[in-house]
Parts: structure tokens; C-alpha cells; sequence
């Protein structure tokens, strides 16, 4: 029973993304975005670190407890990969709230869902994305976490474009990656704040943490989304000390 309960609720999301993404979204693809001005992160492991000493340093509860994740919030794990902060977040919303789990690697998702399946995480929901979209439902989300993932990104103004209508009304996007350049994987907090920026995102908090092995970065919407062509995209003018030339 609850294998097939987390068969239909993945179903629904599905039905739900289909429903309400903006069908002139479909007309948007890659190409009417800017460029990202600087390397992009080959794709790594699908799981970050060994998951025991990422609980040991107390890393899931950090980043949720940041994020201010309580029980009935709705989030979507963007980069889910073998779902180390999905199953955390499932525990935290409790039954009344829904996580859904998102990556492009087809793989990592079939052994999550096992994984679901196994644990028997009935608010939990699996959906495949696209490298420039990760085809949200539109106003579903108290919190998006893309962690250690945003570095791979190769199409960054495209994927924050589509990801922004995700958000409900106070809702926000939470990165946690590191700081270095962005071929070595991880990116400059500088230049994420400009390409976030660029697309319409204030960013509301900023802080260091060991316990998550990098940096925790939050970001609300701001204004009207811009349209593709006016994107202006962020120039790394030294990327020796990641300053930004706008």
C-alpha cells in the first residue's frame, strides 16, 4: 500500500507540473537565455559525501533549521540525487507535508525511489528534470534546495528562470555549494548573488557553516521576472578573486 501510494503521488505532481506550467514557458528553451561567463562543473557523484559523516557534523539539520523547514511545509530537492536531504526532509515536514525530489540523472532517481519505496516515505514525490528546467509545479513550494548542485547548472539564467514561478508567496531558494571557482566544483558566493540577482532574486541571508562544508545562501523573488532577452549576464572580471564586472 505504501509503495503505491508513493506511485500515485508522484503521478500527481506530474498531472500538477503538466497543469500548471505556463505554456509559453514551453516556447523558452536554453537558447533565449544568456550564457553562463564562466565554467560550468562536469556532473559529480549523485550523493555528495558519505552520509554518516554528514550526519555527524549535524549537516542536514543545519541547512533545514537555517532554512527555517517546519512540519506541513511543501520543498523540492532539486539535485536530489540518492536523496540524502530528501528522506531528512520528509522526516522534518512530517505527514502533512510533501517533499518532492528532483534530478536529470535517471539512475539516482530509480534507486531513490527504491529508496522511498523501502522507507516507505509516503510524502515524498519523484520527478525528472531538465538540465535548463527543473519543471516545478508553479506556486507549490515554501522552499527549493539546490545543494551542491548549482555548479553543474550549465544553463543558470534558464534554470532560475523556470525555477522562480515555483515559489509560493513567501517562499524562498536555498544554495549551499562552495567557495571556489566554479570548474573545480563549487562557485563564488559573488558571482551566484549576480546571476540570482540577474534574474529577478534578492538575496536575504548569508552565512559560513563547517558543519555543511560551505556556504548556506538564501534568495526570495523580487520584482516582475524579466524576460530572456533581458537577462544581462554576469562578466567574471577576476577570477582569481571572484569579482563580478557588471
Amino acid at each position: 500500500m505504501s509503495a503505491l501510494r508513493s506511485m500515485l503521488a508522484f503521478a500527481v505532481f506530474a498531472l500538477l507540473a503538466a497543469c500548471q506550467q505556463p505554456q509559453e514557458d514551453e516556447a523558452r528553451g536554453a537558447q533565449a537565455f544568456p550564457k553562463a561567463d564562466r565554467p560550468v562543473s562536469g556532473g559529480g557523484a549523485t550523493s555528495f559525501s558519505n552520509e554518516e559523516a554528514r550526519d555527524r557534523r549535524q549537516e542536514a539539520d543545519t541547512v533545514m533549521d537555517l532554512a527555517g523547514i517546519e512540519p506541513g511545509m511543501t520543498v523540492a530537492d532539486v539535485g536530489a540525487g540518492e536523496g540524502y536531504y530528501t528522506v531528512r526532509l520528509a522526516a522534518r515536514v512530517g505527514e502533512n507535508g510533501r517533499v518532492l525530489a528532483s534530478d536529470i540523472n535517471e539512475d539516482a532517481l530509480r534507486r531513490l525511489g527504491s529508496r522511498v519505496e523501502r522507507d516507505r516515505l509516503d510524502n515524498v514525490s519523484i520527478k525528472p528534470g531538465l538540465p535548463d528546467d527543473p519543471r516545478l509545479p508553479v506556486n507549490s513550494f515554501d522552499r527549493i534546495l539546490l545543494v551542491h548542485m548549482y555548479h553543474e547548472v550549465e544553463e543558470p539564467y534558464a534554470f532560475l528562470w523556470h525555477l522562480r514561478p515555483a515559489l509560493r508567496e513567501n517562499g524562498h531558494v536555498v544554495v549551499v555549494d562552495v567557495d571556489r571557482p566554479a570548474d573545480e566544483h563549487g562557485i563564488s558566493p559573488q558571482l551566484l548573488f549576480c546571476e540570482f540577482a540577474r534574474v529577478g532574486y534578492r538575496l536575504t541571508e548569508f552565512v559560513r557553516k563547517p558543519e555543511i562544508a560551505g556556504y548556506y545562501a538564501e534568495f526570495e523573488a523580487a520584482g516582475e521576472r524579466p524576460e530572456p532577452g533581458e537577462i544581462k549576464p554576469c562578466v567574471q572580471a577576476d577570477e582569481k578573486d571572484g569579482s563580478i564586472a557588471n
